[in-house]
């Protein structure tokens, strides 16, 4: 038994409201799973989380007001396709990882911060990689001065898209040659960046999508402090509970709403039997 604000508190009665909180959770989230997958914008990571001996894989997709979070066996193609609508419309950022080959070019944006990582990688290598890997990212640092122009203000899109066409030829050209080297790592990672050439372009035409992937990241950061601390979980049960209330409190948090108020309320709520308020935002 436990003592915490002034209330004694057991190790079962701890797993009993986690289990109420779930339950209570159960309905906005499932609305909010269906909301994020029909968003313009959206943007999918994910991280290892171990459930008990099994290691699992906890998926992220963010967009501009909700964020949602799902607990699945792993991070294969099938799974992306449960964070994924696969018949929808939206825009997904991701990193160049398989599972996500999948996407039709026009619905893929790649993470140019993941792209500069690679850079920086060949860079690394020496002799004609780096040479090929400093060129290409002196043509990164051009794309993010242009892209913060447009963000701030400071550059229209056609302009926008004007000022991109020498550096996409360039860096085509570059990946050419990189492709072409003696390093095997270097040929290898400019011959996959230009099998996806087109996804790493999408957000010069459309309205709303980011060049980075960084929205999801910063959407995981929680959850990885939350393993880190716990180490995992024990059950599904457990599991579920806890990509319903990252979801939860993510999504508020991003909508600047009270987070410990909305949770009383909706555990409020199931026990007179009421319907439990949304976590998509009243955009009316």
């Amino acid at each position: 038994m436990q003592v915490r604000h002034g209330v004694a508190v057991g190790l079962g009665s701890v797993a009993s409201i986690q289990r109420g909180v779930s339950a209570a959770l159960a309905a906005p989230v499932e609305r909010a799973r269906q909301f994020v997958q029909q968003q313009k914008a959206q943007y999918v990571d994910e991280t290892s989380w171990d459930e008990g001996e099994q290691q699992k894989w906890l998926w992220v997709n963010v967009t501009r007001d909700v964020t949602v979070f799902h607990l699945l066996s792993g991070r294969r193609a099938a799974d992306a396709q449960e964070v994924i609508n696969q018949s929808a419309r939206g825009i997904i950022t991701t990193d160049r990882y398989r599972s996500y080959s999948w996407l039709p070019a026009r619905r893929r944006q790649i993470c140019w911060a993941h792209l500069a990582r690679d850079f920086q990688a060949i860079v690394d290598r020496g002799g004609e990689s780096a040479e090929i890997g400093q060129a290409l990212l002196k043509q990164v640092k051009e794309i993010f001065a242009l892209w913060h122009q447009m963000r701030d203000g400071n550059l229209t899109r056609a302009r926008l898209q004007s000022a991109l066409r020498p550096v996409r030829r360039q860096i085509t050209e570059l990946l050419e040659a990189g492709s072409q080297v003696a390093h095997q790592k270097t040929r290898h990672t400019c011959q996959k960046i230009l099998q996806v050439e087109q996804c790493l372009w999408t957000f010069v035409r459309a309205e709303g999508v980011e060049p980075t992937n960084h929205s999801a990241e910063r959407g995981l950061r929680r959850a990885v402090r939350w393993r880190r601390k716990s180490f995992g979980t024990q059950s599904a049960e457990g599991s579920q509970c806890v990509e319903r209330v990252l979801t939860a409190v993510t999504t508020l948090r991003q909508q600047g709403r009270d987070v410990l108020a909305y949770l009383t309320a909706a555990c409020r709520n199931v026990l007179v039997n009421e319907e439990v308020s949304g976590l998509i935002p009243d955009t009316s």
